[in-house]
């Protein structure tokens, strides 16, 4: 990936973890959970909603994903900011027709679900935030920072928001581990 950068046939990419707090009131149900519930309550904290409206706020003339694994987190977040959504229900013709205005620039904003992890082609897209994942999956990881490495004149940003000190900490070890490896910068910062 890095030689493909320097030659110039994909975008330099930034990446960053944000690591929000579990607001408390999840505190005790996050404690007492098993370890998928524990992993389901630190994807979903409500916190990483502030932390995408600032992220939007500091990219203004990107086009940006927001992606997620959790349908119901997604269409909260949908609510919030009022963009077009595309999940496994979403119909082709109707993806076509997100997908298109996404790529004319009349949308500047979708959310996805991990549906769009595989044969979309959105070479406009310079910004990826993403809210929730497959438990580190360095496979997803690749395929959702692919998204933003088409060729373009200004760099890419990659922006993972995790709950700190919860089980997703432990995964996007993995995740940041795979994409130092790949030569990318990786930032953590916390919220």
């Amino acid at each position: 990936w890095k030689e493909l950068q320097a030659k110039g046939w994909i975008a330099e990419a930034n990446c960053f973890e944000i690591r929000a707090e579990l607001p408390e009131n999840l505190e005790v149900p996050y404690a007492v959970a098993d370890k998928k519930e524990k992993y389901r309550i630190a994807a979903e904290n409500p916190a990483k909603f502030e932390i995408v409206k600032e992220l939007l706020d500091n990219h203004p003339e990107d086009s940006i994903l927001i992606i997620g694994q959790y349908i119901s987190q997604l269409k909260k977040m949908q609510e919030m900011i009022r963009v077009p959504i595309i999940t496994g229900q979403t119909p082709n013709m109707e993806r076509e027709k997100i997908y298109d205005l996404f790529r004319h620039g009349k949308e500047r904003v979708i959310i996805v679900s991990k549906v769009a992890n595989f044969a979309i082609d959105l070479p406009d897209a310079s910004v990826a935030i993403q809210i929730s994942g497959s438990f580190g999956s360095r496979q997803e990881e690749a395929q959702r920072l692919g998204r933003i490495l088409r060729p373009k004149e200004k760099n890419a940003y990659f922006y993972s928001i995790i709950s700190h000190r919860t089980v997703e900490e432990d995964f996007s070890a993995n995740r940041q581990k795979f994409l130092t490896e790949q030569g990318y910068k990786y930032h953590i910062e916390l919220w």
